[in-house]
């Protein structure tokens, strides 16, 4: 443990199950706010958790350690802030077990997707400590007589405001860049995944001085209290296009900077010539995968005439035979959705696109009995004007329309109001170079829908947000330009 350290750190969340403090300036603080909110096990539907929300002058309070510990953390050489960093990681790594058990038990992730998120969180925590080490800023072609730098400083106080689908790595990506590049944080976790993000920034923060890393659970007003504070200098958010554009607004009108990684509703083209099976996989990996509650989930899906009836073949017979079920259990591959509200949207979207003419080929209505469960659907002959297709479903949901063409599949990809990702399934490298100079996203994936090396960088487009969500020019953005001019004294 850094020798710097004070913030002790008890013992994973335990009965009962409920949250009701803060970390606040190194120390764990009885919440003091009277309002409650109370999340329901999403596998069985029953109340299992309670959230206490910090108040305003609770967020206040979290701003003011940041604030007090900015100028010392700042001046904390990069290699001490690093080796903190791995400090933390290693925590996270040791913890990993327990945290995926905690992410299960409060949004249904599957056990096993569940732990291996806390590793990758872990690895990100590693990975900033090395990358941030690098170029700091850059020396100019000054008078031979000067020296002329450009520096890079932090901004300060940093907000951290994060989703409830992936709340490992969104966290771990974001407070990483923010702590390694010498910012100080307030943490406000999605008060549908509270627990785990408390967890996660708790181990975090036991390896800092105290006040570099502040958490503040709660609300929607909580993250308006945290954002709207003149002293936090940047906010960098992942969540909802609504919430993101209402945070642009609040921050911009005090002149503050924002971060956004937004909404997203990300298409998948299935170009003729490519093996109908391997097709039907990939695309059950983007739609499936978290019960289709991942920002990069595939929920637009064009499939070209040529091999439509033969991976749609595939893709039934491969959601029909999912598992769906206790997301505990590590046999199971569909578990439920995070909450009735979130069943309620998918549910609603499913419906009205069958009202509208669409087919459901498998799935179509949600599950009988207790929880939030909705089972892997496929929807055929899904038009353009279908809410499925034009607005984040956040399910199990592939969306399917047949096209005649790569062009037509590639207009209706790059359609829409947002621009986070896309993939493109084809064997030709002139389609696949097309796709990666005309989709306007931040992402293009070819063959395959998740994977990629580390160190990249991208902006979302159109209403999936604004600036880089993660790589090095995450830890760039987290930093302002500063030029200096220095000649000797005459």
């Amino acid at each position: 443990m850094s020798s710097t350290q004070t913030v002790q750190t008890p013992p994973l969340f335990a009965a009962p199950r409920r949250l009701g403090t803060h970390l606040v300036g190194g120390e764990e603080v009885a919440a003091a706010g009277e309002r409650e909110l109370t999340r329901a096990d999403p596998a069985t539907g029953e109340p299992a958790w309670t959230v206490v929300p910090a108040t305003d002058a609770e967020v206040a309070s979290a701003v003011d350690a940041a604030a007090e510990a900015a100028r010392a953390w700042r001046r904390t050489p990069p290699a001490e802030r690093a080796a903190a960093l791995r400090e933390a990681a290693a925590a996270v790594r040791a913890a990993a077990d327990d945290l995926g058990s905690l992410l299960t038990a409060t949004t249904g992730r599957l056990i096993g997707q569940a732990r291996e998120s806390a590793v990758v969180a872990a690895d990100l925590l590693d990975e900033a400590a090395t990358t941030g080490l690098g170029a700091t800023g850059r020396t100019l072609a000054g008078a031979p007589a000067t020296l002329d730098v450009v520096r890079r400083e932090p901004h300060g106080v940093v907000a951290v405001v994060t989703p409830w689908n992936d709340p490992f790595p969104t966290a771990a990506g974001l407070l990483a860049a923010a702590l390694i590049t010498g910012n100080t944080v307030v943490h406000k976790p999605s008060e549908r995944s509270a627990a785990p993000g408390w967890e996660l920034a708790r181990l975090i923060a036991g390896a800092l001085p105290a006040g570099v890393l502040n958490v503040v659970n709660g609300d929607g007003g909580t993250g308006a209290a945290l954002v709207a504070d003149p002293r936090v200098a940047l906010v960098a958010q992942v969540g909802s296009t609504a919430v993101g554009r209402e945070i642009a607004a609040r921050v911009g009108a005090r002149g503050g900077r924002v971060l956004l990684e937004n909404g997203g509703k990300d298409p998948i083209v299935v170009d003729a010539g490519v093996d109908p099976a391997w097709a039907a996989g990939q695309i059950a990996l983007g739609a499936f995968t978290n019960t289709g509650q991942i920002c990069t989930s595939v929920e637009r899906v064009y499939l070209h005439e040529a091999v439509a009836e033969d991976v749609l073949g595939e893709l039934v017979r491969i959601a029909e035979a999912m598992r769906v079920g206790d997301p505990a259990d590590r046999a199971t591959e569909l578990g439920p959705l995070v909450d009735e509200v979130q069943l309620a949207v998918v549910d609603e979207h499913v419906s009205a696109a069958l009202a509208a003419g669409a087919e459901a080929l498998a799935g179509g209505s949600r599950r009988d009995g207790a929880g939030c469960f909705y089972p892997a659907t496929v929807l055929d002959g899904c038009t353009a004007d279908m809410a499925v297709m034009t607005e984040e479903t956040f399910g199990p949901v592939a969306a399917v329309t047949r096209v005649a063409d790569f062009d037509e599949a590639l207009r209706l990809a790059d359609a829409g109001r947002y621009g986070l990702a896309a993939t493109v399934l084809t064997p030709d490298l002139a389609h696949a170079l097309r796709a990666a100079e005309e989709l306007e996203v931040g992402t293009v994936k070819v063959n395959a829908v998740f994977g990629g090396a580390p160190g990249g960088s991208a902006d979302p487009r159109k209403d999936s947000g604004a600036g880089a969500g993660y790589g090095p020019d995450l830890l760039a953005a987290m930093t302002v330009l500063k030029t200096v001019h220095l000649e000797a004294a005459h």
